[in-house]
C-alpha cells in the first residue's frame, strides 16, 4: 500500500486517503477514541462501508491522530 494521508473534513472526522487520492477510510472520534472506519465503493461508485483496501482493519482504534502510526497500523508505507 502506499502511504495514506490524513484531510481534516472536521473536528471529529479525518478522511484516511492513500497518495494517489484514493479515499479508503476514515477516522472518527467516538468515545474518546479515534476509530478507523474502512470505506470501499463498488464499480458504479456507490459506497460499500467496511469494505475497500482497508477492510481488515475495520473499526481498528487509535488514542492519537498520529499520522506515522496510522500508515504503520494500517499498512502504509
Amino acid at each position: 500500500m502506499t502511504p495514506l494521508t490524513l484531510r481534516r473534513i472536521n473536528d471529529l472526522v479525518y478522511s484516511v486517503e492513500t497518495a494517489q487520492g484514493e479515499h479508503v477510510g476514515n477516522l472518527k472520534w467516538i468515545q474518546g477514541r479515534w476509530k478507523f472506519k474502512a470505506i470501499g465503493y463498488d464499480p458504479a461508485g456507490d459506497v460499500i462501508p467496511g469494505g475497500g483496501p482497508l477492510t481488515h482493519q475495520h473499526n481498528m482504534v487509535f488514542d492519537t491522530l498520529d499520522a506515522a502510526e496510522v500508515n504503520a497500523r494500517l499498512g502504509g508505507r
